[in-house]
């Protein structure tokens, strides 16, 4: 049996484990989940069961709740639109107000969206703990196995904790040595920022030591993951020696760019060659209401006659025009809105929908009345990480969901991690040949054509860095805007901008003129200092005893 489907078999009913969604007193509860005795917990098959359904949190997808699109995996709403990339969608502003809010910067600690990722993540984090508590109490489980599932286990744990840490950034740390409720409540200043990093490290070091190079059940992490996940802790600390040398073993592995860009975004496609982790997704698997499905993404589907009209993750005029190129294929750097005759970088229409351009394989034009409450959000839709309503791995009926996995790392996006730290210690040249190779891939992928087949459906140029970059400046710049441009709409602008450092600057920049552009952004102000990071959730601090909690700056 695939391991996928496996995890599809107990991810809503894993085996009895201490349920602590937060730690709250309204959440610090024991709930029960399966029939198995606590005298039967550490036999081989159900620890295996209870680190499954450590796994089986990772899509945001945590309790019977069908609302996991306000604790998304993709962090569509935390990461692209609360950045430049993407408006909130949907039926105008009333519509899950609580994003709404996030994307004027007006989030409150009580906002649902900041308590349920808060939930979804800890409860990763218990799991992970408690199944390792059950597997070193197995007696018969094998000691060889034993080892590599507790490697599983500390990756996914670091994996939980990074995503708490660039959310939220002052957060609690518990480890498998908690045994009760209470000790899941605790104060999130016990730890320096410097600390809580070396923590995820840690985690991220130990799976590395003892992970498999390959798997044979896919969905489960490699040691090249534990590697690139390492990397990725370094780039967010801006330790970039550490970064560059940690992504050297994961350049040279077997894993490497697909050769089309379009492929890669293919459920038929999903665990390829340049994906390194992922939250893996299915349906149709016997999972009631597919859940294991890509359940925080439901409500992105682009409307018109083909799917539901949700019509969240609209794609921002701002990211529409960052694709347009000069006559010789380089990025323009223009906000000025593109027009039918620019030049604009293939990916564009592989990423997003736009009127008059064919909408994956379904043999129509993209049409504007496609846009759910086109006069609040404009014209445009997610096109990327859509699948494509003639695919078996697409769910017509409610809750509308796909199989397409969501990658958490691929190769692509370490590829341009390299080029970073690679700017950032003064290897130009390397940096230049890196984005080249993205870019590379880009012009040699099939473009999107008329309906007909007979030519390009847009004015599509896309051109390699060919001379030296002057500076480190800009080279940084360039490097910045690839990263923009490769991985637009899989949930990381923001995150990006706030650890280069220029968020203000750029989503200040980028407001003064959406607001003339789109009227539902009017009142959106980013506060340096405060905006960077979400509230610690008001539940947690009420829950804990008073004063063990301080909140962030700003809230």
């Amino acid at each position: 049996m695939k391991f996928k489907t496996y995890i599809a078999k107990i991810m809503i009913v894993p085996t009895v484990i201490l349920s602590i969604t937060s730690c709250a007193n309204d959440y610090l509860e024991e709930v029960t989940y399966g029939e198995v005795s606590p005298s039967e917990m550490t036999s081989p098959a159900n620890v295996e069961l209870a680190i499954i359904s450590a796994y089986s949190v990772l899509n945001g997808q945590f309790d019977g709740a069908s609302n996991a699109y306000n604790s998304p995996a993709s962090n569509w709403s935390f990461g692209d639109v609360v950045s430049d990339d993407a408006y909130k969608g949907g039926g105008g502003t009333g519509d899950q107000n609580n994003i709404h809010q996030m994307e004027i910067f007006n989030t409150l600690p009580t906002t649902i969206d900041v308590e349920r990722k808060w939930m979804a993540l800890y409860e990763g984090v218990k799991r992970a703990n408690e199944a390792m508590r059950l597997l070193e109490a197995s007696e018969d489980f094998d000691d060889d196995l034993r080892i590599q599932r507790k490697a599983e286990l500390q990756f996914l744990r670091g994996h939980f904790y990074f995503e708490l840490k660039k959310i939220y950034n002052h957060i609690p740390y518990i480890d498998e040595t908690a045994e009760t409720v209470n000790d899941y409540a605790k104060s999130n200043t016990e730890f320096t920022s410097e600390e809580l990093w070396n923590k995820i490290e840690a985690d991220f070091q130990a799976a590395y030591n003892v992970l498999p190079t390959t798997q044979d059940e896919v969905g489960r992490p490699t040691k090249i993951a534990a590697q690139a996940y390492l990397a990725k802790t370094y780039l967010f600390q801006d330790k970039w020696q550490l970064a560059y040398d940690a992504t050297t073993e994961v350049l040279n592995s077997n894993y490497g760019l697909m050769d089309d860009f379009q492929e890669l975004f293919l459920p038929e496609n999903d665990n390829n060659k340049e994906v390194i982790f992922a939250v893996q997704h299915s349906v149709n698997d016997g999972q009631a209401s597919n859940y294991n499905g890509s359940i925080g993404d439901r409500l992105l589907a682009p409307g018109g006659p083909f799917y539901s009209q949700y019509g969240f993750q609209r794609p921002s005029q701002n990211l529409v025009n960052a694709f347009k190129v000069t006559s010789e294929g380089i990025p323009a750097h223009s906000n000025e809105t593109l027009t039918d005759t620019d030049f604009v970088d293939p990916r564009l229409d592989i990423t997003i929908g736009r009127p008059g351009i064919p909408y994956k394989d379904l043999d129509i034009l993209y049409d504007s009345s496609w846009a759910r409450d086109l006069a609040t959000y404009g014209e445009f839709s997610p096109k990327k990480r859509i699948v494509s309503a003639n695919s078996e791995y697409f769910v017509t009926v409610w809750p509308y969901v796909s199989a397409l996995d969501y990658y958490i790392i691929r190769y692509g996006e370490v590829v341009l991690w390299r080029a970073e730290a690679a700017v950032e210690i003064g290897q130009l040249e390397e940096a230049r040949s890196l984005v080249n190779q993205l870019r590379d891939r880009a012009k040699n992928s099939q473009y999107v054509k008329t309906l007909d087949g007979s030519q390009d459906a847009a004015n599509y140029k896309i051109a390699l860095y060919a001379n030296v970059w002057s500076s480190q400046d800009d080279a940084r710049e360039a490097v910045r805007l690839e990263s923009r441009l490769e991985l637009a709409l899989e949930g990381h602008r923001f995150f990006n901008l706030v650890r280069w450092g220029n968020a203000d600057n750029v989503i200040s920049d980028y407001l003064e003129v959406e607001k003339t552009r789109r009227t539902h952004l009017s009142n959106a102000t980013f506060q340096a200092g405060k905006n960077e990071y979400w509230p610690i959730p008001q539940a947690y601090i009420d829950g804990v005893t008073d004063g063990m909690v301080t909140q962030n700056d700003g809230y």
